[in-house]
């Protein structure tokens, strides 16, 4: 079970029968949750995007559920995750398949009357797919789709909460950030001997570049498949992360009822 914020629930689109669900589409933002099932290095759990993003649009739901009617639609647990078949452990759907199952989905949404939609993604390989899904249906219907990575509105503050570490800085790949989110959403899973990483395999690490995007047809199986050391994460640590990002959400849901 995903561990929940608060006593109060979120309004879950599978737990509604159809005359509720019209009743409230008309003036309700309804959230998408998407995450993935794919490997995250030899000790974490292939569910980790999925509990995270999960958990953190639910409880932004219920932190902003006093700015207007939000219903989260039940979790995708497939994403666009290619680029870790090879190490296997990995449930993928292709660049095409992705963006046609997003599309649908919101094409559901919008046909079931909702005109305020908001995809809150868990998986790096899904967020550019996520926007062109959601640009591409604003531009046929009257309605407005927002499209995001949960991390996003809080980058700053994660940025600034991991100032001086080495690798990637937040969220990273089963690294710091997403084990310790996972010792603290899941403590019944916890991570099988986190492994640490040696200082020529953190510079071996692709850059991050602003900007632009680069790609190198090796780069996973140079870094096995994590991104930065997942040996000092923590529980605590995954508490603070989960707040900042929740928080964050929750302003976007805020604004987007609003507009």
């Amino acid at each position: 079970m995903i561990r929940p914020e608060m006593n109060d629930r979120p309004l879950l689109f599978n737990e509604l029968d159809r005359t509720a669900l019209a009743a409230l589409a008309p003036t309700s933002l309804v959230v998408l949750p998407v995450g993935a099932t794919e490997q995250h290095g030899p000790h974490l759990a292939t569910g980790t995007d999925t509990f995270a993003v999960e958990h953190i649009s639910r409880a932004a739901a219920v932190r902003s559920a006093d700015a207007g009617s939000i219903v989260v639609a039940p979790t995708l647990p497939f994403g666009s995750s290619d680029h870790h078949l090879a190490f296997g452990g990995t449930l993928s759907l292709s660049t095409q398949t992705y963006y046609a199952v997003i599309r649908d989905l919101l094409a559901s949404l919008i046909t079931d009357g909702f005109r305020k939609m908001l995809v809150v993604n868990g998986h790096g390989g899904n967020h550019e797919l996520v926007q062109l899904a959601a640009r591409d249906l604003a531009l046929t219907h009257p309605v407005q789709i927002g499209a995001l990575s949960y991390w996003q509105p809080a980058q700053g503050k994660l940025d600034g909460a991991w100032a001086g570490k080495p690798g990637h800085p937040p969220p990273g790949h089963a690294g710091e950030f997403e084990t310790s989110v996972v010792l603290h959403l899941r403590p019944d899973l916890p991570p099988n001997n986190s492994p640490a990483r040696t200082i020529e395999e953190i510079k071996a690490l692709p850059p991050r570049v602003v900007g632009w995007r680069l790609e190198r047809n090796d780069w996973w199986q140079a870094i096995d498949g994590y991104t930065d050391s997942p040996a000092d994460a923590t529980a605590g640590a995954g508490e603070q992360f989960v707040e900042l990002v929740v928080d964050a959400l929750a302003g976007v849901m805020r604004e987007f009822l609003k507009s």
